[in-house]
């Protein structure tokens, strides 16, 4: 079974820093496609970052504006997202995903959620002073 687990979220004040982890279970992450998204209530979810399978190429949403970097530690089949200076904005419900790179291809990756077929739970992430 294939398994997404996130954790590191929490509540901040607005400038602060969290470290987002993604573990995967059941399967090796270096042979997908990864991605980082994140839905606040009533708005659609929207794609933060992604990962490419071959030389680590990533993509961001324009409002991550330098502020966040994704990353991957192949050895311990996880992601990590390192978010800076968050913003009150960035309050949200973050989701790592993943699909084979033989879909995506091996460098380069979508940040349409429907691009991706397995899911984590979330991370809830408030930013607020």
């Amino acid at each position: 079974q294939l398994l997404l687990v996130e954790s590191g979220g929490g509540s901040v004040q607005p400038g602060g820093s969290l470290r987002l982890s993604c573990v995967a279970s059941g399967f090796r992450l270096d042979t997908y496609t990864i991605a980082w998204f994140r839905q606040a209530p009533g708005k659609e979810r929207e794609g933060v970052s992604c990962i490419s399978r071959r030389n680590g190429n990533t993509y961001y949403g324009d409002f991550v504006k330098g502020r966040f970097t994704i990353s991957r530690d192949n050895a311990k089949n996880t992601v990590y997202l390192q978010m800076n200076n968050l913003k009150p904005e960035d309050t949200a419900n973050y989701y790592c995903a993943a699909v084979s790179s033989w879909i995506t291809g091996w460098d380069t990756c979508p940040l349409g959620w429907a691009s991706y077929n397995y899911w984590g739970q979330g991370t809830q992430v408030t930013v607020s002073s």
